[in-house]
């Protein structure tokens, strides 16, 4: 796909590393599945993956961590 952030660059899957961050939780996770532009590096999630992300955040503050490292995984 295009980027739409820089209009030149085309997206090829990849991965990333994102971190999240709620009140006192910090939460990293490495090697999440994304189209990333070859030109400017803009990262583009799908839906499916973001309310993945978004789950394991919510579990993850829910048992009390301030920080927490883990890799991508479908469960």
């Amino acid at each position: 796909m295009k980027c739409v952030i820089c209009k030149h660059g085309e997206t090829q899957l990849g991965k990333t590393t994102i971190t999240l961050e709620r009140d006192h939780l910090t939460l990293i996770i490495k090697h999440v599945p994304a189209q990333i532009c070859q030109n400017c590096g803009e990262e583009y999630l799908s839906a499916a993956t973001t309310e993945h992300l978004f789950k394991t955040a919510e579990d993850v503050a829910q048992a009390g961590a301030y920080i927490d490292i883990r890799e991508y995984a479908v469960m």
